[in-house]
């Protein structure tokens, strides 16, 4: 269910059933002449939904004004959004623990931008790892008090680990291709992957009509492209947040 259409007694069955809260998290970005800046984030708003029509989650408004960066284009005329990270950690902060304060203990962000490093991090998905973290801690200490984890009532706090249980997990962000998908499927900007991936989820994103305007390295291969290409990304894609969100 989209969040911002959701009634008081939806979100309390949402929490009571601990349903997966999903944040579609992304950047605007130049993506060349023939797409669309909001690429990346459109491409995790529709695969999420199609999970949505397999199992029940919550899917919050998109979040599109992410770290851009500069790297690919300047942007005067291209298109591109910066917002630094350190501007976005303390909203990211502010999101989760409100989230937390509602009664989702089961968060989850997606985001498909510079996640190539994701293990290492890139400014926008690092912003709201640590905001994650920083709000759990927020949180736990504003509802148990100080010195909680140290309480005799955690003291199975590692048992329960070893059966899946953490606190931390309670916030958690995950990039939309895992790195299980390296080698099988393109991995670029703007080239033959994520114009397949828009041509399968929203071809209303691409215009082939602008390839021929392309000048830079990384579009090359956007010609290429094609919708049955793109879907064999979307399959990957959807096995990868089944295992995330459906367990």
């Amino acid at each position: 269910m989209r969040y911002e259409l959701m009634l008081p007694h939806q979100i309390r069955k949402a929490i009571e059933e601990n349903w997966p809260v999903v944040l579609p998290l992304g950047v605007l970005e130049y993506h060349g002449e023939h797409m669309a800046v909001g690429m990346d984030t459109l491409a995790v708003i529709k695969t999420l939904e199609l999970v949505e029509k397999e199992r029940d989650i919550v899917i919050l408004p998109p979040f599109y004004y992410g770290a851009a960066s500069y790297a690919v284009e300047p942007p005067e005329g291209s298109g591109s959004v910066q917002v630094s990270g350190p501007v976005l950690a303390p909203f990211a902060e502010e999101l989760f623990y409100g989230l937390l304060r509602i009664g989702f203990r089961n968060i989850h962000t997606i985001i498909h931008h510079q996640t190539e490093n994701f293990v290492a991090g890139m400014p926008t998905d690092l912003a709201f790892k640590s905001a994650g973290r920083q709000a759990i801690f927020r949180f736990l200490e504003k509802e148990r008090g100080e010195g909680w984890w140290g309480s005799d009532k955690m003291a199975d706090y590692y048992a329960g680990h070893a059966r899946g249980e953490n606190v931390f997990n309670w916030v958690q962000v995950h990039p939309l291709m895992p790195p299980a998908m390296n080698g099988q499927y393109p991995f670029d900007h703007a080239g033959i992957g994520e114009t397949s991936l828009m041509l399968a989820l929203c071809p209303e994103a691409v215009d082939a009509g602008h390839f021929a305007d392309n000048t830079g390295w990384y579009t090359k291969s956007a010609p290429e492209a094609s919708a049955a290409l793109g879907q064999k990304g979307v399959a990957m894609i959807l096995d990868h947040l089944r295992a995330i969100l459906m367990r």
